[in-house]
Formats: C-alpha cells, structure tokens, sequence
C-alpha cells in the first residue's frame, strides 16, 4: 500500500528525452498531479523541458513543475522511468538490453536507498526485462514495480479494430499479451465488442467477417517499427499510455490494464515479467485477472515467457 508519507499529487519522471518530455507533457495536461519534479543525466536539458511544460499550465492547471534531484523523488506517488537508449531503425527492443540494464543499474539504487514508498512504473524498453531488473535490485514489493507493457500495443489493436468495425475503439475489449516485442500475441479468441464476441458481432451487424486476423497482430507488432522508420521515435502512443495507468493508480479506479508485472506461476509461468491483464489502483497492480486463451494463445504466452527467461539468463540478471 502506498504510505501516508507520500503525495498522491505528485509524480517523477526520470528521463527527459522523447517519451520522458511527452509523458510529462501528457501529465501536466491530465490533472492528475500538482507537482510534478524531472530528472535527467542532463540536467540542462530537464530544466529546459519543465520551464517549457510549466509555460503551458496558465491553459491547463495550477501545477509545480521543475527539475530536481533523486532527493526530489522520496515523496512522489508514481516515480515514471523512461531514461535509456533509444530504438534505433532495425533494431528490436531486445536488442536494448545490455544498455539499458545498465542504466538502471545506476537509476534504480537511487530509489531505493532513499526508502521512497511510491510505485516505479518502468516504461523504458525492453520494458519487461527491465520491470523485472527494477524488481530485483529496488527489493520493493512486486506489486509496486509495474511497467507499461502492452497497454500501447492494445491500444493500437483497438484502434485498427475500430476502423475495421465502424465502431468506437472505446468499445472494443481485447488484449495483445506477453512480450512487449517480437513475441507478444494477440488474445483474438477472448475478443469482443460490448460483451459480443468478435465473429457475432460481426454477422449480426452485417460487418461481414474479419478476416486476416493474424495479419491485424502482425501490423499492431509492426506498428512501432514503421513509425521509427519514418521519424526515428515513437512517443506520443506511449505518453498517453503512462497518463493512462497513472489515473488507474491516482484515482484508485481499479482499471483492467495489461500491465507487466512479475509472474508467479499463473499459466505455468513464473519468474519472469509479462504483460498480463491486470487489476491496477492505488496499491499499483493488486491482482492479475486470467483471461480464456485457446490453444494457440497459450502455447504463444509460454514460447513469449521462455524467450524473455533467455534473455534474463543470457544478461545474469
């Protein structure tokens, strides 16, 4: 639980190039917090972005936005970790390991030694490995070191959906589940629009069938690797992917996410961190809910586990 000690009006971003600035950025338009301190290795270059964001309050809301310290952070609710190396055209998430292992090698001994008592949302990728990393060297509870995940890529699959459908993406509950990378899947099987299933509601609202539904995952996979490709980052998804789970968390609503948080034994897996639905509010992820997987599915999530458990091994994390 998140301790009285703490301001539940106040966040930390911990990196301040494309998705730690548009997170920021995104949160200072949310409303969500009052105060809200940036951190990174550049500090001329946090100080910029929070005069720059803090020159937007007078339009949104009455907000304390500066750069700061790791002393700055003791007290935040959420403490966001973007800082890392960046995705580079060609290359996957994975390939980021080792570089940014290390980085938060140096980030997250910052955190824990000053007892903060708020909750880590790690979004920097490979972001499971690294929300694993963050569990295992902060030694905080693992309900309070989550990561990013797939809500962005189930985002993306929604939105697709949507289009394809004619209907508000908003309406569309299904999952992409596993790695936030190459090996993630896309639970079509448990999908529906309002309580119908996908094929349903498509023969009874003459929407015809959906077809190529392994094509739909591959371009929701793909979707990162296009947009590198044409202006060499994505961010914007992402931010208003971090604004998302923080009003999960700040206003304790007890949303359905598919956060990554560590496995223990659900689905035969354990040790390792995945993307999985998740109950998450002020305690940060309380409880992970199981979804139906046929077949397929399951047999994906587990091949999508042992690839990550490679990787863990590979690094001695």
């Amino acid at each position: 639980m998140v301790k009285s000690n703490v301001n539940l009006r106040k966040v930390a971003v911990i990196g301040c190039g494309f998705v730690g600035s548009a997170s920021a950025f995104a949160l200072m338009q949310s409303g969500l917090f009052s105060e809200m301190v940036l951190l990174d290795a550049d500090t001329q270059k946090a100080e910029g972005e929070a005069l720059d964001i803090s020159h937007g309050t007078p339009f949104a809301r009455p907000m304390k936005i500066y750069a700061g310290s790791y002393d700055d952070i003791v007290d935040a609710a959420i403490i966001v970790i973007t800082a890392g190396a960046n995705q580079k055209p060609g290359e996957t998430r994975l390939d980021l390991v080792k570089k940014n292992v290390e980085i938060f090698k140096n980030i997250i001994p910052q955190i824990s030694q000053r007892e903060c008592h708020g909750i880590i949302l790690v979004v920097t990728n490979p972001v499971d490995i690294l929300t694993y990393t963050a569990l295992k060297i902060s030694g905080f509870p693992s309900n309070r070191v989550i990561g990013s995940g797939t809500v962005l890529d189930t985002g993306r699959m929604k939105e697709i959906l949507g289009k394809m459908l004619k209907v508000d993406s908003r309406s569309i509950h299904a999952f992409i589940i596993g790695e936030h990378g190459d090996s993630e899947i896309a639970a079509i099987s448990s999908a529906n629009v309002s309580g119908t299933p996908l094929d349903d509601f498509c023969k009874s609202h003459a929407r015809g069938e959906i077809k190529d539904l392994d094509k739909i995952a591959e371009e929701v996979k793909n979707s990162a690797y296009e947009i590198i490709e044409r202006k060499h980052a994505t961010y914007y998804g992402i931010a208003m992917s971090v604004k998302r789970i923080c009003e999960a968390i700040v206003r304790d609503e007890k949303s359905i996410l598919p956060i990554s948080s560590i496995m223990e034994g659900e689905y035969g897996i354990e040790n390792v961190a995945l993307s999985m639905p998740a109950i998450v509010g002020k305690d940060g992820m309380e409880s992970k809910i199981p979804i139906a997987l046929n077949y397929d599915e399951l047999n994906k999530l587990q091949e999508s586990a042992k690839t990550l458990k490679q990787v863990i091994q590979n690094n001695e994390l």
